[in-house]
């Protein structure tokens, strides 16, 4: 079997894989008659297993439960649909009784059988869909994905908040001659935390899969990839990621090509999570965090986090200022076992701690290296074999005025 996964960003993501199709429109949610996209559709006739990972956040959004909902039942899946401008997310019974109205509305617009659409609401929280111009929308996306609409590229601008660039990527490879392709769209730019944050993600393939290994393949590759970014230590109401697949590329996820589909699904998850950190809310850097030596997995994650989410270390990156010192701070009050003695940190691969002292000699190079839009940071414990890596980002005076009101 050849192992070459060919990857590439910026496609039609969702509507690459056999079988998919894609439609968006504008729907005026916002109120704003300006245009937007923000109503989007994909569909398959023929019928998907699917699985789905969402926010760990004790309050759910109406989408979010119906969803967890319907993939409950095991049933197959034709397709989801999805809002941008109001995240239908604490409007009671109204709300849940909006987004049951959404799937009804797509399920008919499209010939499905009742349950067999998932639902995705993104934006402000608190307000009722506008139903009255939500439901034409529906129907017209519906039709248009029925009748073979390949809008993959307006589907991604669909989903968008407060994003300033689409999110798409696919991933192909080889099984005995035959192609399996996955691929993906994603929106989020705030309130991006592990556990996904205001984050959406849709992958599709044409694999023959079942949904129970679909879900054990999607949750090892979301907790690398989606769980593994900060922007603002925020996390959603509303976070989804959901995985469609239809069979029709007649491979069957087995022994042998699970190995493959799993990377090529990392490499797409991968690139869509960076994707999402790089268009954070007036950002100007993305710092990867990579830590190595802690006693466990979870011990390294747990110290990574406390780096990306600090507000001190965030304001230092944005000053280009290779602060070390409140790196070391991070790190004493992580749940995490710690020696100061014997920690190593780097810049890159330019040291500024070994084994616990300083390299005064090499602040000139920190500095240059703090002042780059990317650059890493390395640090080992030396306390054991658990590692993890985490992207976040700085933090500015525009995602203050960005976030002051909305």
């Amino acid at each position: 079997m050849d192992k070459t996964i060919e990857f590439k960003v910026d496609t039609g993501g969702i509507t690459e894989p056999k079988g998919f199709c894609a439609a968006a429109t504008h729907s005026d949610i916002r109120g704003k008659q300006d245009g937007r996209l923000d109503t989007g559709i994909i569909y398959s006739e023929t019928p998907c297993s699917a699985a789905g990972v969402f926010t760990k956040n004790a309050v759910k959004a109406a989408p979010v439960l119906d969803c967890q909902r319907i993939l409950d039942t095991g049933r197959d899946i034709h397709g989801v649909i999805v809002n941008s401008g109001n995240a239908n997310a604490c409007t009671g019974k109204q709300g849940m009784a909006d987004s049951r109205e959404m799937l009804r509305f797509a399920v008919s617009s499209t010939g499905s059988a009742e349950n067999s659409f998932l639902v995705c609401s993104t934006g402000r929280i608190g307000d009722l869909l506008p139903m009255d111009r939500l439901k034409p929308g529906i129907e017209e996306i519906g039709e248009a994905a029925r009748q073979g609409a390949n809008e993959g590229i307006e589907f991604a601008s669909s989903i968008l908040t407060s994003d300033t660039r689409t999110k798409t990527a696919t991933a192909t490879f080889l099984v005995d001659g035959k192609t399996v392709t996955i691929g993906g769209a994603a929106k989020g730019a705030g309130m991006i935390q592990p556990d996904m944050a205001t984050m959406l993600a849709f992958l599709t393939t044409d694999v023959q899969a079942s949904s129970e290994s679909l879900k054990l393949v999607l949750t090892s590759v979301t907790d690398r990839t989606f769980n593994a970014i900060t922007v603002d230590g925020d996390m959603s109401t509303n976070d989804t990621v959901l995985l469609l697949a239809n069979g029709q590329s007649g491979v069957e996820l087995n022994g042998e090509s699970e190995p493959l589909f799993e990377q090529a699904l990392f490499e797409v998850c991968d690139c869509l999570a960076e994707k999402i950190v790089a268009d954070g809310e007036r950002i100007t850097k993305v710092v990867e965090i990579l830590i190595s030596g802690a006693a466990n997995d979870q011990e390294a994650e747990n110290v990574s986090r406390a780096i990306g989410n600090s507000l001190l270390v965030k304001t230092s990156w944005y000053g280009s200022d290779p602060n070390w010192g409140r790196l070391m701070d991070a790190l004493g009050y992580a749940e995490a076992m710690i020696d100061q003695h014997v920690i190593d940190i780097s810049y890159d691969d330019t040291p500024a701690l070994i084994g616990g002292d300083p390299v005064p000699e090499n602040k000139p190079l920190w500095k240059e290296i703090v002042s780059r839009s990317r650059f890493s940071i390395k640090i080992n414990l030396h306390q054991g074999d658990g590692q993890f890596r985490l992207r976040s980002t700085d933090l500015t005076e525009g995602y203050v005025d960005f976030n002051k009101s909305e």
